[in-house]
């Protein structure tokens, strides 16, 4: 009976762990602090998380706060609006690398995406997806859905399976709207499985996140991840 007990707190522990994993642990504010910086890889070293995402600007900073730790450093590049050149793109990714990060999620031309110019977006996907994999480093591609039809995210799913980034992404969380279990399940289904998805914006409590990942999200950016995991904790 003991036994069984321990075995069971093992397995939940072991799933919380895994869960934990799966955070992106987020502060993208724009007047985010050096000190912001510091609380936030601290919290992600206390609660496991994969990732710190941060503005491209802040990654010396927390690749300073994370030397010593699994914590991975992930810059935000083009972000949010995504208005930039693919050669701008390319110049603040490859900066990024440089300075300590090593994931990346930039976020698509998406005046691009709405005049249907797809081999634009191939382009731009492919010379960024190319620098991260020569560094060795994560690929995350932001489609920001919320300004999307459902035809142009699986246009984007179709290049993604093509070009092969390690992540798709649904939001940025600074669109008119975040991620949706719908479009989770509409990216898992057309990207193939050689490239996973990641869900981030609005994702704020356990319920949001559980149903995130049964739709098929792979990882989740959020800024209330230790909220989730205390929510999570209790329910185990």
């Amino acid at each position: 009976m003991v036994y069984h007990l321990l075995e069971v707190i093992a397995m939940e522990q072991t799933l919380l762990q895994h869960y934990a994993q799966m955070i992106d642990h987020t502060n993208l504010h724009a007047d985010a602090t050096s000190a912001d910086m510091q609380k936030l890889c601290q919290e992600a070293c206390e609660y496991h998380f994969n990732m710190v995402a941060i503005n491209q600007v802040q990654s010396a900073t927390c690749a300073k706060f994370l030397k010593d730790s699994n914590v991975h450093v992930g810059a935000a590049i083009a972000f949010p609006l995504g208005q930039t050149s693919i050669a701008s793109k390319v110049f603040e990714t490859k900066d990024a690398i440089k300075n300590g990060a090593d994931e990346i999620d930039y976020v698509i031309n998406l005046t691009k995406a709405k005049e249907h110019d797809y081999a634009y977006l191939k382009d731009e996907m492919q010379q960024i997806v190319t620098c991260c994999k020569d560094a060795g480093v994560v690929c995350k591609v932001i489609f920001e859905n919320c300004y999307l039809t459902d035809e142009e995210k699986i246009a984007l799913c179709q290049i993604a399976k093509e070009v092969q980034p390690d992540f798709i992404k649904t939001s940025t969380g600074f669109g008119t709207g975040g991620a949706t279990v719908e479009d989770v399940a509409l990216m898992v289904a057309h990207v193939g499985d050689k490239v996973q998805v990641k869900a981030a914006g609005g994702i704020r409590n356990a319920e949001s996140f559980l149903a995130m990942i049964q739709a098929g999200a792979k990882r989740i950016g959020t800024s209330s991840g230790i909220t989730i995991m205390e929510e999570l904790k209790n329910k185990s």
